[in-house]
């Protein structure tokens, strides 16, 4: 099995706010993260898909096509927005890594199923927070 990785960046704000739970609560759990006036992330993303590579062109993905993917349905709608607000396929969540990365993981899995050569697909998401904080979905591997 064959993995290629795409990586894209962009720049975002969010707060990390529980409506059902108390603002005492919310800011004992989240601190900092928890600035009503929001914060924000030089968040990098990488988006990786396996499979074997198509005899006819040495792809398992045209990374052409994986960087159109990407840019249309996660940088276009995430890029300087508020997660919290602004981005509909994440209405209803609390934005942190953990949770980005399963959302934008479900995001791009039919398009890029789609483009990818034969049985390849979608493997796993990976966001960096931070240089130090990072969150990887991959639905393939046994914990």
């Amino acid at each position: 099995m064959i993995f290629v990785t795409r990586k894209a960046h962009f720049n975002a704000s969010h707060r990390l706010h529980n409506p059902g739970k108390s603002d005492e609560w919310n800011q004992k759990t989240f601190g900092k993260c928890n600035n009503p006036n929001w914060h924000g992330h030089n968040y990098v993303l990488e988006v990786t898909v396996a499979g074997e590579p198509d005899p006819e062109t040495g792809y398992v993905i045209d990374l052409g096509k994986l960087k159109s993917i990407i840019q249309e349905r996660i940088l276009d709608p995430c890029d300087h927005k508020n997660l919290n607000i602004e981005v509909p396929f994440l209405d209803n969540i609390i934005p942190t890594s953990e949770n980005l990365v399963k959302a934008f993981f479900d995001e791009l899995e039919h398009d890029v199923t789609d483009a990818a050569y034969g049985k390849s697909k979608l493997y796993s998401v990976k966001l960096f927070e931070t240089e130090r904080n990072i969150a990887e979905y991959c639905p393939y591997r046994a914990v």
